[in-house]
């Protein structure tokens, strides 16, 4: 039985502790034998590092660490090439500063390949050990891994003017490749964001961006198919041990971990959650818990846009990010907690949405927390449990007491402003938190109720006010006509009209009428 290789990102290392390794060579060899110049943009955690780890390993002819998968058979292995490898991840430019961590790292790099520069400066030697190296040895392979960290790790208010800096040196790094064309192989960068050409990759006109090429949709992350065939092993246990059958089982990991997308078509899951599912044996949050969404969440609360779900953008927006110009939904694609719904191919327009239940449920509670500034984030999750709880027995008392409890905690700007956003805001993430366990309905457009909420018994009509009137509310349920679609479900439908007064900071009123 294979092991998991949860945390490992070298193909050397899985291959010898006789980890499972889905094998992606197929792909890999598709890559190098079309193109040149590669770049490719992925959230944390997917994968990105081992597969420079397996260009690197397949560059320098370790055959050995390829036997039995598809590539062993279609390489040459007769031909290296030298391999040129950063992973800006493992640089100290925090403690030393950016130019003098990429000038050790080549200093590195000269000592591995016995070479000695004449050049003192970053870019002067990175040009240098490009030529020498290929006339030793042959054209060089250049893989840089995690590309913009040196930037995104700045992107804070209090700490961005030095990611603009980082931005410069970096843009100055990659112009060395310009006219290095003849020296080099293949030219491999991984990243998180895709920052304009313009701002970073100015000299880099034939860098070809795989990022939502529906031919490498699967390069990173598990396919279903993949999941059912490297996975066998854990699956059965974990399907013993839940009771469960198969069907159910690889349902609830589909819910749980996959959906994430590029081309609208093909879905995968995430490596790291994934792995830590099968170790666990459970179903948990295992991602997102890998890093802090605060800036994202900072920058929702700033522009009071807490209503992500189903967006509607187009792909060019994505050429356009720069840290001039930083864009909330672009950023929250990248960094991975919205992903391609939907893709129309003619227009490059996109759908994106939440990849899953881990991501969204876990974004709707980091988010409800911040508005209402709740310091004990590990009660949420609890407390939108018990209000679904409480809509299936019908106890509307204990309903109104826990929305009145999640909306009196409003931070005090909401009411100096007298600004309803962020009282809408917690409403919309309230009821689309609880779509997570019931089927709950948020709209915002013209014409619809505010919030529906139906159990298998009843359908509940939401209307909120602010500052006005609970029979404000229900007036208008009555207006427009909100129950019209239910009628015919036979079920109980009961109108809901809720007002929340400013000045009390609390719920004031609340009418309950049957329709």
């Amino acid at each position: 039985m294979k092991h998991l290789p949860i945390g490992l990102q070298s193909l050397k290392e899985i291959r010898n502790r006789n980890c499972i390794y889905v094998d992606k060579t197929e792909l890999i060899h598709k890559l190098t034998d079309m193109g040149k110049f590669y770049f490719l943009s992925r959230p944390r955690r997917f994968g990105k590092s081992l597969l420079i780890s397996t260009l690197k390993e397949l560059y320098k002819g370790n055959k050995s660490l390829f036997e039995e998968l598809w590539i062993e058979s279609h390489w040459d292995w007769t031909k290296t090439n030298p391999v040129l490898h950063f992973s800006f991840d493992a640089m100290s430019y925090h403690i030393i500063g950016l130019e003098m961590s990429i000038s050790n790292r080549l200093d590195q790099l000269a000592d591995d390949f016995e070479i000695t520069f004449e050049a003192t400066n970053y870019k002067d030697k990175f040009q240098e050990i490009i030529i020498k190296l290929s006339k030793k040895y042959g054209n060089v392979v250049l893989l840089i891994d995690e590309y913009d960290k040196p930037i995104i790790d700045f992107l804070e208010e209090s700490k961005i003017e030095q990611g603009k800096a980082n931005r410069d040196i970096l843009r100055d790094f990659y112009g060395v490749l310009k006219n290095a064309d003849e020296y080099l192989e293949l030219v491999f960068i991984t990243g998180i964001s895709k920052f304009s050409k313009v701002s970073i990759f100015s000299h880099l006109n034939n860098l070809q961006d795989i990022t939502l090429s529906p031919e490498y949709g699967t390069l990173t992350g598990y396919t279903q198919e993949e999941i059912e065939l490297y996975f066998e092993d854990y699956l059965q246990p974990i399907q013993e041990r839940l009771q469960t059958t198969r069907p159910i089982l690889l349902d609830t990991m589909k819910t749980w971990y996959n959906g994430y997308s590029w081309d609208g078509v093909s879905r995968v899951y995430n490596p790291f959650g994934t792995l830590n599912f099968f170790h666990s044996k459970q179903f948990q949050n295992f991602w997102f818990a890998t890093g802090s969404p605060k800036f994202l969440i900072d920058q929702m609360r700033r522009l009071e846009i807490f209503n992500v779900e189903n967006s509607i953008v187009s792909n060019a927006i994505l050429d356009k990010y720069d840290l001039d110009n930083i864009e909330l939904i672009p950023l929250l694609f990248q960094t991975g907690y919205l992903t391609v719904k939907e893709l129309d191919i003619w227009t490059g327009d996109m759908v994106l949405d939440y990849p899953n239940k881990e991501v969204r449920e876990t974004m709707y509670q980091f988010l409800i927390d911040d508005i209402a500034r709740n310091p004990h984030r590990m009660h949420t999750g609890r407390t939108i449990k018990d209000l679904n709880q409480a809509f299936i027995t019908r106890d509307l008392e204990q309903i109104q007491n826990i929305i009145n409890a999640l909306l009196a905690d409003l931070p005090s700007e909401t009411y100096q402003k007298s600004s309803e956003g962020l009282f809408h805001g917690l409403i919309h993430l309230i009821f689309s938190y609880l779509g997570v366990f019931v089927n709950s309905e948020v709209h915002s457009s013209l014409g619809r109720a505010d919030a529906v909420v139906e159990t298998l018994t009843d359908v509940y009509i939401f209307e909120f006010k602010f500052n006005k009137t609970a029979q404000e509310a229900i007036d208008q349920i009555h207006k427009k006509k909100y129950a019209t679609k239910y009628q015919a479900s036979g079920k109980t439908i009961t109108g809901i009209g809720v007002n929340f007064n400013s000045s009390q900071k609390s719920v004031s009123e609340w009418v309950e009428v049957s329709l």
